[in-house]
């Protein structure tokens, strides 16, 4: 059994939910990246994604494509991201990692050569946001052979066809954008959240993650009673970002945002 599955597994026998921070591999430089990682997991963090940097990352709102900006400045590369991974496998053997960036950077390296070395380092998963399922299969298929996961975005535009075909690729868990547009944006409906999600279950027995608009505790416990997973992302690297220059400080409010986070969800589950 994967690590991702087997920590939803748990998580389901408690009764509870998986907390799932994003953060930028690199920001605000590479030097802290592992050490909050660890931070994150003292906190409640279930699984981690590391962002990978990238010169455009057309998904995302200004929060993230700064926080790029900043790793790409210290020459952040996947193959550094790879041996943070490393690095944090040596003090921590259970905590899901996941790899979420662009086609592109993994190219670059080649598909062959990531796979091998993303195994090596005990990755779990992948998600590559402009990836689409169609075009996916071979290296889906490569991931998996290797034993990690392929993990997919469904937006509330993908129509039930596609949904079906992101189900019957994707591994892990699915992570379902709860808005239109880009990282960092309006406030989460819930409702609307919980109506796609159900449709989404009629086509796999995958844990549902939700992204996009959690931003504090209350958002994140309210996602935590429709989803079986909590992504946040933008609040955190905002946090780092304003504190580029006292990353020690940022790391702080990375950690009480996200131990917040923790307690809401565990008190309403």
């Amino acid at each position: 059994m994967s690590r991702i599955a087997a920590c939803f597994d748990a998580l389901k026998a408690q009764g509870r939910q998986a907390l799932i921070p994003y953060v930028t591999a690199g920001d605000p430089n590479p030097q802290v990246t592992v050490g909050l990682m660890h931070q994150m997991v003292s906190v409640g963090a279930d699984i981690i994604e590391l962002g990978i940097p990238f010169s455009d990352p057309m998904a995302d709102g200004p929060v993230i494509q700064l926080a790029c900006e900043r790793a790409l400045s210290h020459n952040t590369s996947l193959a550094m991201i790879l041996d943070m991974v490393a690095e944090f496998r040596q003090q921590n053997d259970t905590t899901p990692v996941v790899l979420m960036g662009y086609l592109n950077t993994v190219e670059k390296m080649g598909y062959e050569t990531f796979v091998a070395a993303a195994k090596k380092v005990a990755l779990d998963g992948v998600l590559l946001v402009d990836l689409p399922p169609e075009e996916g299969a071979e290296f889906t298929q490569n991931l998996h052979q290797a034993g990690l996961d392929a993990i997919f975005l469904i937006t509330p535009t993908s129509t039930e066809e596609r949904i079906k075909k992101i189900c019957a690729i994707g591994s892990g868990y699915l992570y379902y954008v709860s808005l239109k547009g880009v990282t960092g944006g309006a406030m989460i409906d819930t409702d609307d959240v919980e109506e796609k999600l159900a449709l989404v279950k009629q086509h796999t027995q995958l844990p549902l993650g939700v992204g996009f608009g959690i931003r504090d505790a209350d958002s994140a416990a309210r996602v935590a009673q429709i989803a079986d997973g909590v992504v946040v992302g933008s609040v955190l690297v905002s946090a780092l970002g304003d504190n580029a220059s006292n990353p020690e400080k940022g790391c702080a409010q990375v950690v009480d945002t996200l131990s917040a986070m923790r307690q809401a969800m565990d008190t309403t589950a």
